[in-house]
């Protein structure tokens, strides 16, 4: 298209003031806000402007591009994302059953019926209903988070990294940590445990290398102002071949010997040993806290399975401590993470329970056989919407993900999925259109619907979606 031609283009797009006095325009701004409206036409006459100058011929921009039946769709649709929430469900078909970007865990049938009930009105938030008098809003969960662990005190705050940065603040301030340079993390969002120490005031004493660290190391490195012993569980990766590590026990009796508390940071904790469901093995929060470790800390949305959150577990004398500093107020967890994560933890008290209602835990301990019948199911709801792509089952391997159980994968079923007339790609950027989206993943140019992480309600939604998908990218 020359540039002439591209110009005479662009100046038939319609002025803004000239569609605001057309009747259908009108109706929409007795419907929306005024500034809604402007906003939604300036979106949608941009769209049409972007559609010229990507244009390879003159041809491909027709008239009816420009008519008022053709834009007002468009209208709509940029007003009705101004006023939509931006952040919203989403389909989780990738396999990756702990999916940061994807909200991490997704809460228990009982936990949102909690929450929302909590949620509806007043609570007993700080508000103690047998003395009638003011009470602690970290009371709702300690009592059950001690019953879990055996700890002798504990309480909840925002997140883990703000667990952390709690901890080192009220503990070493002003002092060394001692911590084996193979355990110093990076996390997601770029935030490495450097970084948070040295917000907390505490001074980092980086000992051992990045694959052995011994216990002498720790030993040779302690001092004067030696304030803590911390051991960060590498949740993002694994060192393996020729290593050593100081075992959390190890680092206890150092401590006693040299009076020193000893913190150790799980990341992902979990209550349940899912060794016994065919996962690697990976240190429970009662096993650190049997250890004799002062100060457990770790998140209540990754293999917890609840809503985010930092949960702190330890000594008794050194939990007041960190209640005590001012910091908590900043870093102290709502309501509404209170009410859901009170569920959550309710459901602990029997594993069985556990591994029913908690969805992380039932996705990562569903049977082989189970996915298998789903994948089926799903394929042939797939194949009654559309004739468009080819449906196959294969066997595939899901990921726990979420810095849990580094290295980890799962056996799975999926469906691959290979449009006749587009790319694989094409197919996976329209689901993500889509209300809600569907997220999945592309392997060997064919889209990988994975089973693992696909909630049996979702199915006629992911088959509906895939027909509206597969009809827009085969035009």
């Amino acid at each position: 298209m020359s540039e002439r031609e591209r110009g005479t283009l662009l100046r038939k797009i319609p002025k803004v003031d000239e569609l605001l006095a057309t009747p259908e325009v009108k109706e929409l701004l007795r419907v929306h806000p005024s500034e809604v409206v402007r906003q939604g036409i300036r979106n949608g006459l941009e769209r049409l402007r972007q559609a010229i100058l990507r244009a390879d011929k003159a041809e491909d921009i027709t008239e009816e591009r420009f008519a008022l039946s053709h834009l007002l769709p468009l209208f709509a649709e940029e007003i009705a994302r101004q006023v939509s929430p931006h952040l919203r469900r989403a389909i989780n078909a990738t396999g990756v059953v702990i999916h940061t970007n994807l909200g991490r865990s997704p809460l228990s049938e009982q936990a949102l019926k909690n929450l929302v009930e909590v949620a509806r009105g007043y609570s007993n938030l700080e508000y103690d209903l047998a003395q009638g008098a003011r009470g602690s809003r970290y009371a709702h969960v300690e009592e059950i988070l001690l019953r879990l662990s055996k700890a002798e005190g504990g309480m909840v705050i925002n997140n883990n990294a703000g667990a952390v940065l709690l901890v080192l603040n009220t503990l070493a301030s002003g002092r060394e940590v001692i911590c084996s340079r193979g355990e110093l993390v990076e996390i997601g969002g770029a935030f490495r445990i450097p970084d948070v120490m040295k917000r907390s005031g505490a001074t980092l004493r980086e000992v051992g290398t990045t694959n052995r660290t011994h216990l002498r190391d720790y030993e040779e490195a302690i001092n004067s102002t030696t304030g803590l012993l911390l051991k960060v569980h590498t949740s993002n990766y694994r060192v393996v071949g020729f290593t050593s590590e100081v075992t959390v026990e190890e680092l206890v009796q150092l401590g006693k010997r040299y009076n020193l508390p000893v913190m150790n940071d799980l990341g992902s904790g979990c209550f349940i040993d899912l060794s016994a469901y065919g996962l690697a093995k990976e240190p429970t929060v009662q096993e650190a806290i049997q250890a004799g470790t002062d100060v457990v800390t770790f998140s209540g949305d990754k293999l917890l399975g609840g809503p985010q959150a930092g949960i702190i577990l330890g000594n008794k004398e050194l939990m007041d401590t960190v209640k005590a500093n001012p910091l908590s107020r900043a870093l102290r967890i709502d309501k509404l993470t209170l009410a859901a994560l009170e569920s959550t933890l309710i459901a602990y008290l029997s594993e069985g329970q556990a591994i029913r209602e908690i969805p992380t835990l039932r996705m990562l301990t569903v049977p082989l056989e189970e996915l298998r019948k789903q994948a089926r199911r799903l394929q042939r709801l797939i194949k009654q919407e559309t004739g468009k792509a080819t449906v196959e089952m294969i066997r595939e391997q899901s990921q726990v993900g979420g810095g849990a159980l580094p290295l980890q994968t799962v056996p799975t079923w999926a469906l691959a999925i290979k449009p006749l007339k587009a790319t694989a790609g094409a197919l996976e950027a329209e689901l993500r259109n889509l209300e809600p989206p569907i997220v999945a993943r592309i392997a060997d140019d064919r889209l990988i619907l994975d089973l693992r992480t696909i909630q049996a309600d979702e199915f006629s939604t992911i088959a509906h979606g895939m027909e509206l998908a597969l009809k827009k990218i085969s035009a």
